[in-house]
């Protein structure tokens, strides 16, 4: 029946309704369809003998059983006109409801079969990254068809949040290719198993403590206790700020004549800036010139990619002091808080996060202010300057060609490329933990401590460790993803070919102009390049080498010479 299922959403969203008899007989054909559903689901349910599987038929019937509720009132009691449109509407979504609840049964059995956090985690982004492929190939997904490596690399984009594109977003996709992308930029930017997680959490069927491992592994928990609950806030808080978002966003764009669907635009952009994907239905990004001096826009497209660069737990970790200081302050009028509320983590990566915007925003104002910002105001220079600072840390949007750019701003947009966003963020890079990790290691070195210490604290040993690791590997990779461009394109420098490459490992999405011109090796290439980045290297490395064995005995220790 899950097959069947499959197979009528793929024909009925994938192919182009050459008969207007299919549209009609849509709406009895998927009716059929619900109550077959609804029947084998009963049946299952009968002959079960386990509550967990009960919990999930209940909320499968549940589900169907509105959705046919809510068509027939539709049909029923709407206008003759628009009939059969809101039915087939109802009907969609309560079927898609119901697939994710399926998918989530399915990725529930793999926990059972198979038990690896890592692998199950890049598993999942290289699953959706060929579903996306696939569903980008259909025949109403693009209006001049699409061959499979740029179907692949624009699935791949959208999944690990890069935003690099061999195609026009806004031209060569149709509105049902749009809305693919943009699904896909949403489960890249929450995960998979995190959407699914909610799915089973929301609907009351329970999780078992390998889900927990699991969640709470690809989403930097250390209370398994309250995993699948932190699950939904995420799932939550991101819808949230997502619908707030575009909000703001339809606000500041509602009289602009040139952007036509401008809910579809506000709810696009919201969710591709808040999981700093960069995607956008412009032709020429935020450089359109209707939105290019749209100031406040920018400012709100922003706010939405630090709060996603910045990682849930640092974000809720942040919330969580800020009310906790109003509460002691105003309520209790005490001026400080009696404990540690502000995990030292947080302070880093707020601390580098914001040294790291200001000083990108001065550097780009101070180089770009008489060249590429020179026809805008002052207010506008920093606001281009801020968004540039911004953008380059894994978002990839932009207000204008980056291939104006001076030289030194487009080293140091390398620069911010390469350290990204956050851990546990939407974004990208060896993240910004792992740039102050390396760096107060340096120091620490250089004045002759054997730890890092801050604030009262002794940093583990094994995060700085891990640091080093990962920078290591982000200039291997890197420097190998440069290596092989430069074998399969002759026609570009050296510049242009290591930005293409930061830019993809670092999941930015930014290009020097060069994406769309790139041969088949060598979008292979940064398709490979763009997943590693996502997924990262070295946490796939762990997840297949590691090894939990104890050993009773220790090695003699001998010194290495270092310079």
């Amino acid at each position: 029946m899950d097959v069947l299922l499959i197979v009528f959403l793929i024909f009925d969203f994938g192919f182009e309704d050459t008969l207007s008899s299919w549209f009609e007989h849509k709406t009895t054909v998927f009716g059929l369809l619900i109550i077959a559903l609804i029947g084998f689901n009963v049946a299952r349910y009968i002959y079960t003998q386990k509550p967990p599987m009960k919990k999930m038929l209940k909320a499968n019937v549940l589900i169907l059983a509105l959705t046919l509720i809510s068509a027939a009132v539709v049909y029923l009691t709407g206008d003759e006109l628009d009939r059969l449109y809101n039915t087939n509407l109802v009907i969609d979504t309560g079927l898609i409801l119901y697939f994710f609840l399926r998918l989530t049964s399915l990725i529930r059995k793999l926990y059972a079969i198979y038990y690896n956090p890592t692998i199950l985690f890049v598993g999942s982004f290289a699953i959706t990254g060929f579903i996306g492929a696939f569903l980008l190939m259909l025949p109403n997904a693009t209006t001049k068809g699409i061959d499979f490596a740029d179907a692949l690399f624009t699935s791949v984009s959208a999944v690990c949040v890069t935003g690099l594109v061999v195609l026009d977003t806004a031209n060569d996709f149709t509105f049902m290719g749009k809305t693919v992308i943009l699904c896909l930029i949403q489960l890249g930017g929450i995960g998979m198993l995190t959407f699914t997680s909610f799915f089973s959490f929301f609907f009351k069927q329970g999780s078992t403590f390998r889900e927990g491992m699991n969640v709470g592994s690809f989403m930097d928990s250390e209370n398994l206790q309250n995993v699948m609950r932190f699950a939904m806030r995420v799932v939550a808080f991101t819808l949230g700020i997502e619908l707030a978002g575009a909000i703001l966003i339809y606000s500041f764009v509602a009289d602009i004549p040139t952007i036509e669907n401008k809910i579809f635009f506000s709810v696009f952009h919201s969710i591709s800036a808040f999981c700093n994907a960069g995607f956008s239905t412009f032709s020429a990004g935020l450089a359109d010139p209707s939105i290019q001096e749209a100031y406040a826009f920018q400012w709100v497209i922003m706010h939405l990619i630090i709060l996603g660069g910045l990682g849930y737990n640092i974000v809720f970790n942040f919330i969580r002091y800020v009310r906790d200081f109003v509460v002691n302050s105003i309520v209790n009028r005490r001026l400080h808080t009696p404990v540690r509320v502000l995990t030292l983590n947080s302070r880093i990566v707020i601390t580098t996060t914001a040294i790291l915007l200001t000083a990108g925003t001065i550097f780009f104002y101070c180089t770009e202010s008489a060249t590429t910002f020179s026809k805008e105001t002052a207010f506008g220079k920093i606001t281009s300057a801020a968004f540039t600072s911004v953008t380059t840390r894994t978002a990839g949007f932009n207000t204008f060609d980056f291939a104006s750019l001076s030289m030194p701003a487009i080293l140091f947009a390398i620069f911010l490329m390469w350290i990204g966003a956050s851990p546990g963020s939407t974004g990208g890079g060896i993240k910004t933990s792992t740039f102050a990790l390396a760096t107060m290691n340096i120091f620490a070195i250089a004045r002759g401590r054997e730890n890092i210490e801050m604030r009262g604290r002794k940093i583990n040993n094994q995060s700085v460790k891990r640091a080093f690791a990962i920078v290591c590997i982000s200039l291997m990779v890197i420097g190998m993803g440069i290596l092989m461009l430069l074998f399969f394109e002759k026609d570009f420098s050296l510049i242009q070919i290591a930005f293409e490459v930061f830019s993809a490992f670092s999941t930015v999405g930014l290009s020097l102009g060069i994406t769309a011109s790139l041969s088949i090796g060598s979008k292979y290439v940064i398709i490979i390049i763009m997943f590693l980045g996502r997924i990262g290297l070295l946490n796939l490395l762990i997840g297949m080498l590691k090894t939990m064995e104890a050993h009773s005995y220790e090695y003699p220790e001998e010194n290495i010479l270092i310079n």
